[in-house]
């Protein structure tokens, strides 16, 4: 072994060949991409992937990103699909077929069942002329110049092409459906991912008694009552029709000390801050965190109609995993 190998430029090396070859796929983004799209889009059925070997990995990761971004798929192993797993296809599906050379055995047996079938046929080759290629309805051209291998035999830059094709794909048709963050959750339910996309502000807020109250005359030390037995750190303020006219928090409690106001002898009105941030109960809870952070507070009065209907704060947040 020549341990004064230079490791660093042989990976260099192989992220610059990596890299020219997804550079090289922007100019193939023609009619073939714009036609499998269509195919897609127009789809009643789900998106069937497959492939071989390196492309099979491959395959199945795109499988997985397009059932996550709103295109129903799943991955199809070729040679299990020749032993029962055929059925697994309909005629209302797409079929998204790779391999670089375009004549892996276990992926072109299958072109006469395809046929049969006659469902749009997506192949994504480095050989346009080869069997999969012609028989496709769509050819994607995933053909690299040179593998990142110096033995220019182990799948490297020719995976790299592939899996960019299918991420356009994928980002292509995600835009064209205006596929939306709150769907991307519904797929994503688990982890901080789905609590971030699918918990709305009324999930966390703080509600009906838990809701701090208080008028514009009611006394300052009254008002410092009401915080503290709700535990919130602030209160709302509202006119006799409920509207929200301002909030008092913690920290414009420490301002009125500092500017020396007579806690006993002081209402409410002449030291809340008029209105205050407000959002709506609809609304993502992560849009509520980033009103608090943008603004450098840890509560937020959630209102409709102008009236107070709860409270949530960042604590809320960070216990719910949202944080």
């Amino acid at each position: 072994m020549n341990t004064e190998f230079d490791f660093a430029a042989s990976g260099q090396r192989t992220i610059e060949l990596e890299q020219q070859a997804v550079i090289n796929l922007k100019s193939r983004i023609n009619d073939d991409f714009i036609n499998a799209c269509k195919h897609i889009l127009n789809c009643s059925g789900r998106v069937v992937v497959t492939g071989m070997g390196k492309s099979g990995h491959i395959g199945k990761k795109i499988a997985a990103t397009l059932a996550s971004t709103g295109t129903p798929a799943f991955f199809v192993h070729p040679g299990e699909a020749s032993h029962g797993d055929m059925g697994m296809i309909t005629k209302n599906d797409v079929v998204i077929a790779m391999s670089n050379s375009g004549g892996t055995s276990e992926v072109t047996s299958l072109l006469p069942l395809l046929k049969r079938l006659d469902v749009p046929l997506i192949s994504m080759t480095g050989n346009p002329k080869s069997a999969l290629a012609t028989a496709s309805h769509c050819h994607l051209d995933i053909s690299v110049e040179k593998e990142a291998c110096p033995l220019d035999l182990a799948p490297t830059s020719s995976t790299t092409a592939t899996l960019v094709m299918g991420d356009a794909l994928a980002i292509a048709l995600l835009e064209a459906r205006g596929f939306t963050a709150e769907e991307f959750a519904f797929s994503h339910p688990g982890g901080s991912l789905g609590r971030r996309l699918l918990l709305k502000v009324e999930n966390l807020m703080h509600s009906g008694k838990e809701l701090p109250q208080v008028t514009p005359e009611t006394p300052l030390a009254e008002a410092l009552m009401t915080i503290t037995s709700k535990g919130l750190g602030m209160t709302t303020v509202i006119d006799s029709s409920g509207e929200l006219k301002g909030v008092f928090t913690d920290g414009d409690l420490r301002r009125a000390i500092d500017n020396g106001v007579d806690i006993h002898n002081s209402n409410i009105a002449s030291v809340m801050t008029p209105h205050g941030k407000t959002i709506g109960p609809e609304l993502l809870a992560v849009e509520a965190l980033t009103v608090m952070e943008d603004n450098q507070i840890t509560s937020l009065v959630v209102t409709q109609n102008e009236q107070p209907v709860g409270v949530i704060t960042m604590h809320d947040m960070l216990k719910a995993g949202v944080i």
